[in-house]
């Protein structure tokens, strides 16, 4: 097989255009082309008004070798990668240890799925509620203001990721081409062909829930078991080494190797980590609000006379300003044509963020605004200071709201103006259970308010009508990512002092979004099997 990289299109060429361009690019006739497959499609819109459609396909030809030959100067022509996706270990049919995975997001998910593909009988512990429980108890909060610290946006089956865009994709470096096994895994689990190969792919929380469900039922069928509404409360060390953990119930389970994958928000665990000697540092995370603008502006900003083309769907964008305070000001979680959601775990806070269903057919694109701060300038001092900032912006929020989760919401031009909002625009925000115009200038530090007034006119002149006086800002978004990262050796996975404890995905502070966590959780499933099977002298 071949891959052939950078075959551009006009958006609407014919069928036939993309074979022409291959048997063109390769020099061959019509007969000599036996297969051809895309493998990723990705639109240039930067000329909205000649958008291009870019290929990368896998061909197979007759005479391939003579063909690299003749082309061996051209690196857009290449021998394709090999992507399968082959399992490092298997466990040993009389293995009594079963490794334990806390938590269901992405990470622990995949960290799941593949030891129960190796035959290692995984126990998944989930402190929230199965899927569809789950988003019952969600839709308490966005629609009567109810709150269930346990079962939320951000605890619960399928994670923080179930309520979002869904987006999967991610800017990490795959040389094992590990987000292919996730995208193939997801499609075997319902998810629409076309995530293998459209450069942007995403799902929508809808789509999520069942192939959320469809996931568990395969681990559970290859004799993993999840166990929902089991927090873990204590790890069970003995001279450096895990031995199992302590539930809520006051149930022990005992372990070797133990998976931590609990997400950004479990605040309490890190906590009780740290007050076990686990090794924890602060890290840079950032902050900011949602900001709302109709979703047809954005169409028409980036697409141009192309609006409404049912092949481009809703536009996106990506903004960065670096600030004249030092600041890095940049927009984060961009949802076209979704909604900002209520995203606290706990009460007397707010927190927002992003969600789109596939669709993608709401009438506000939504994207947080975000500005980066680091532990050494903004919140110095312990390794969990990170998660005490966190906490007194969200509380400042959930009083400028007016202390019932409605969220404190400006119009840009008040924001920019310095003054309170008292009515809206064209824009009405989508945020449930509420919102409350008010002034926005004390919901975050002083240098994020300087640094966000300096960026919203920059992104003005890229963007045309981003900075219109009507957009709505919604206050705050905090969980950009964790503010702490359990650090971890490079070459084993396991925490730099408890053995046999893996910390892994974005509440570790190794990944950030579903592929990305979802990769880490393979690689420490993998790093948690070849350990398991090594120890059983089976290697």
């Amino acid at each position: 097989m071949l891959r052939i990289n950078e075959l551009k299109l006009p958006l609407d060429h014919p069928a036939e255009a993309l074979q022409a361009a291959v048997l063109d690019r390769l020099g061959i006739p019509a007969t000599d082309l036996l297969a051809l497959r895309i493998y990723k499609r990705s639109t240039d819109a930067r000329k909205r008004d000649a958008i291009l459609f870019i290929y990368s396909v896998d061909v197979e030809v007759k005479n391939e070798l003579a063909i690299l030959e003749r082309l061996k100067g051209d690196r857009r022509v290449q021998p394709s990668p090999d992507m399968e996706y082959r399992f490092v270990a298997k466990a040993p049919g009389d293995l009594q240890e079963r490794p334990i995975v806390i938590g269901t997001g992405p990470c622990g998910m995949f960290a799941g799925l593949i030891l129960a593909q190796m035959g290692f009988r995984p126990i998944l512990l989930e402190r929230g509620k199965a899927v569809r429980e789950r988003t019952r108890d969600t839709w308490g909060l966005w629609r009567g203001h109810r709150l269930d610290p346990e079962s939320n946006v951000q605890f619960g089956e399928g994670g923080a990721g179930t309520f979002s865009d869904g987006k999967l994709y991610s800017q990490i470096k795959d040389p094992r081409h590990l987000g292919r096994k996730v995208l193939q895994e997801f499609v075997k689990a319902g998810a629409p062909e076309e995530i293998l190969y459209v450069g942007r792919p995403h799902i929508g929380t809808f789509r999520l829930v069942g192939m959320v469900e469809r996931i568990r039922a395969t681990i559970e069928s290859l004799g993993g078991e999840i166990r929902f509404q089991s927090r873990v409360d204590d790890v069970l060390i003995e001279d450096g080494r895990i031995q199992g953990v302590k539930l809520a119930s006051g149930e022990e389970l005992f372990s070797r190797h133990v998976v931590l994958a609990v997400g950004h928000s479990a605040r309490d665990t890190f906590q009780m980590l740290y007050d076990r000697g686990v090794h924890i540092e602060a890290k840079p995370f950032s902050i900011g609000f949602r900001i709302e603008h109709p979703q047809r502006m954005i169409d028409q900003c980036q697409y141009g006379r192309h609006v409404g083309h049912p092949l481009l769907g809703a536009a996106d964008y990506r903004l960065v300003h670096h600030c004249q305070n030092g600041r890095t000001v940049y927009s984060f979680c961009m949802c076209p044509g979704g909604t900002v959601v209520a995203a606290t775990s706990e009460p007397g806070r707010v927190v927002t963020n992003g969600m789109s269903q596939y669709s993608r057919n709401e009438r506000n694109a939504n994207a947080g605004i975000v500005v980066g701060i680091t532990p050494e300038q903004d919140y110095p001092g312990h390794p969990l200071a990170g998660i005490e900032f966190q906490r007194k912006w969200e509380a400042r929020a959930f009083e400028l709201g007016g202390g019932n989760y409605d969220a404190p919401v400006q119009l840009v031009g008040d924001f920019l103006a310095g003054r309170p909002s008292e009515k809206f625009g064209e824009v009405i925000p989508s945020y449930t259970p509420g919102v409350r115009l008010t002034d926005l200038s004390t919901a975050l530090p002083e240098y994020a308010i300087e640094a966000i007034r300096e960026a919203l006119p920059a992104f003005g002149r890229q963007i045309k009508g981003f900075d219109r006086p009507d957009a709505v800002l919604t206050g705050v978004e905090t969980r950009t990512s964790s503010p702490v990262r359990i650090t971890r050796d490079p070459h084993t996975l396991q925490s730099l002092n408890v053995q046999g404890l893996y910390p892994a995905g974005e509440g570790a502070g190794y990944a950030g979004g579903i592929l990305s966590a979802a990769i880490d959780g393979i690689e420490v499933a993998e790093a948690v099997a070849l350990d398991m099977v090594r120890k059983r002298g089976k290697l």
